[in-house]
């Protein structure tokens, strides 16, 4: 794996080149020691890697990103809490609400990921649309992180893009708790715009207010769902016209997710993604999507459901996951 990979693809349906989506992985996304029946499916990151292979795609197609720095998440934490992070003097009571235990491995697959998007977003530049195997740890605040979000990759891959001169970027976040933590990391910054559908009556308790939010009702309808995210996108992209949209795609909408809380169907799941991402297409605005939240014991079953991201990113581009591709 590197981070270049072939720019085009041919489908087998016909001639005409189309762009390849940049693909983000790294090992260690799933290489983190856990206690036995901890909450979080830590190894679902190798197994959608996995399954992606098994539907045909090949390891040099997969772009590795190399750990950010400490004091590159400055722009978005506060120093004392990175510190205290990398360090490992970080309070009990605070690696409590992230609901991890501290490790080295866990700083390191941290400051992997956080890369990991922010390269999502310059494929996603190049490319039209990026996709990375990990991201969306959207409840890290300025100086905290919760609900197993350590640091804020959403948040950092849209400060990068601004400072490569980018003027205006869509924080899409269709995971099912709300982005809080990206919500306050923006809340004086008109250059970001964040945009939350989430359940209301779910994690965090404490919500921060968003430039964009919607709190469904739990148990909420496939077709009530897809046309909140319909009218909201069409919305936020006419009124704002970003440059790139941030999408964070989290399946914890499901039906069968266990934190959930609302009833969304698999179909319904491809049906969004392909609604985000051909949104952006007709209008040209790169998106670089993250596959968010998930949490099922049954990781194989979780893993389709994360799959639908990747099914609908190769649709809009002429190409069908599963096909044999020629690069």
């Amino acid at each position: 794996m590197s981070e270049t990979s072939p720019d085009d693809i041919t489908s087998t349906e016909g001639s005409m080149p189309v762009t390849m989506p940049g693909l983000v992985y790294h090992p260690c996304y799933s290489a983190l020691n856990l206690p036995e029946r901890h909450r979080y499916p830590i190894t679902k990151y190798q197994t959608l890697y996995q399954a992606l292979l098994a539907a045909g795609l090949t390891p040099e197609l997969f772009n590795t990103p190399a750990a950010i720095s400490a004091q590159q998440l400055h722009s978005i934490h506060h120093k004392a809490y990175v510190a205290s992070v990398c360090s490992g003097t970080i309070l009990p009571q605070a690696m409590r609400r992230i609901g991890f235990p501290w490790s080295q491995q866990l700083v390191d697959r941290s400051l992997v990921s956080v890369a990991g998007t922010r390269l999502c977003a310059e494929l996603a530049l190049s490319r039209g649309i990026g996709l990375h195997l990990s991201g969306g740890y959207h409840h890290a605040r300025p100086a905290e992180g919760a609900g197993f979000c350590v640091f804020n990759d959403l948040a950092f891959a849209a400060s990068s893009m601004l400072a490569k001169g980018l003027c205006k970027i869509l924080i899409f976040d269709l995971d099912v708790h709300q982005g809080d933590g990206t919500a306050a990391i923006f809340a004086d910054n008109p250059a970001i715009i964040t945009a939350s559908i989430h359940c209301e009556k779910n994690f965090p308790a404490r919500k921060i207010s968003s430039d964009w939010d919607i709190g469904l009702a739990q148990h909420c309808s496939d077709t009530e769902y897809l046309e909140t995210v319909s009218q909201s996108l069409e919305t936020l992209l006419n009124w704002h016209q970003p440059e790139l949209v941030l999408f964070d795609a989290g399946v914890d909408i499901h039906s069968n997710d266990e934190l959930g809380l609302l009833d969304i169907s698999t179909d319904a799941l491809y049906q969004r993604d392909l609604l985000v991402l051909s949104a952006c297409r007709s209008r040209n605005i790169p998106v670089a999507a993250v596959i968010g939240g998930g949490y099922q014991r049954n990781v194989t079953a979780l893993t389709q459901l994360h799959l639908q991201l990747f099914k609908a990113a190769f649709a809009v581009n002429g190409l069908t996951l599963g096909a044999k591709i020629k690069t």
